[in-house]
């Protein structure tokens, strides 16, 4: 196991390498950059100011030298500075990765909570009304946009009930403990996040469960004579459950996505919302880092992904080859 988590991780440096190149050519080779955004090209003054910014910012060299010395400056832990704020970019970030991770890990808890068991109940009681009930929000939970789901939430739950706030991380003026706000503002978003995962979740462990089920060895378990509760939860779900190890480390990446857009709807100040300003201002620097501390996110999660998957299933063994 040691070695093969080893392997992992040296596997993951030419992945990581190989992302930073596409994303730095992809943002540099759209059109416009951070110039444009901040002087006016239509004067001879603004020309002018422009190719003078260039040249001090560097983004006159090719792109391979401009990525060459993003690199360089990355490995020595330099994320750059941002251009429009011209502060570091790795403490704006540092500012705004635990809301986002606070805000993604509670809508992965939801998911899971509710995503398994309500596919567990749905394949328990196949071709039921309450299977097709089920089946039925399943798919207008994967159908229906993030963004459609958080304004109707903030419509029904904000502005027509007034039972939750519909926008920030903490109240400007609040009576309550600094959690207890965090987690009241946090309600809404992170359940509309969570409702994005919950349904691809639910036709997953619909369908394993709905596979192990059919095996031959629940059916001599049957036949032996044991009670339906023990066959499944002694038998099938454990193995049921194993493959969804993989589908949760899979759907992390589609979570840290829908956030940019949750963020941006309920004003959450994660990195999602920081990436739709650094966007917006074409703040190349700020989008590079944005982009590697997301990447390294997701790869680790992958990683730990595949170690709980080798720990769940008793098929799979990864041993040390021998010295």
């Amino acid at each position: 196991m040691t070695q093969y988590i080893l392997r992992r991780l040296l596997l993951t440096i030419p992945i990581l390498l190989g992302i930073t190149i596409i994303d730095f050519a992809l943002i540099n080779l759209a059109p416009g950059d951070p110039i444009d955004a901040m002087i006016d090209p239509t004067t001879a003054v603004g020309v002018t100011m422009q190719q003078e910014l260039r040249e001090k910012m560097g983004l006159n060299q090719p792109l391979p030298v401009r990525y060459a010395i993003w690199l360089r400056e990355m490995v020595t832990g330099n994320m750059g500075y941002s251009y429009v704020k011209n502060v570091p970019v790795a403490d704006r970030i540092r500012e705004r990765l635990d809301a986002t991770l606070i805000l993604t890990g509670t809508a992965l808890v939801i998911s899971v909570l509710l995503g398994i068991p309500l596919g567990i109940l749905s394949a328990l009681y196949q071709y039921s009304w309450l299977d097709y009930l089920l089946t039925f929000f399943a798919f207008a939970g994967i159908s229906v946009p993030n963004f459609f789901l958080a304004l109707g939430g903030i419509y029904l739950f904000s502005l027509k009930f007034g039972i939750l706030p519909p926008f920030g991380m903490v109240s400007l003026r609040s009576d309550l403990p600094y959690a207890i706000d965090v987690l009241y503002h946090l309600i809404l978003p992170a359940t509309i996040l969570g409702l994005a995962s919950t349904g691809s979740l639910m036709r997953f462990a619909r369908t394993s469960l709905l596979e192990v089920v059919s095996m031959d060895y629940i059916t001599t378990a049957r036949a032996k004579g044991l009670k339906e509760r023990i066959v499944v939860t002694g038998h099938a779900l454990r193995n049921a459950l194993i493959p969804l190890i993989t589908v949760l480390g899979l759907r992390l990446p589609g979570l840290f996505g829908g956030s940019v857009i949750v963020e941006t709807v309920f004003s959450w100040p994660g990195i999602g919302q920081l990436a739709i300003e650094s966007i917006t201002d074409r703040d190349y620097p700020q989008i590079m880092g944005l982009l590697f501390i997301s990447a390294i996110l997701i790869l680790a999660a992958n990683l730990i992904t595949d170690i709980l998957y080798a720990y769940a299933d008793p098929r799979i063994r990864y041993e040390e080859s021998p010295t």
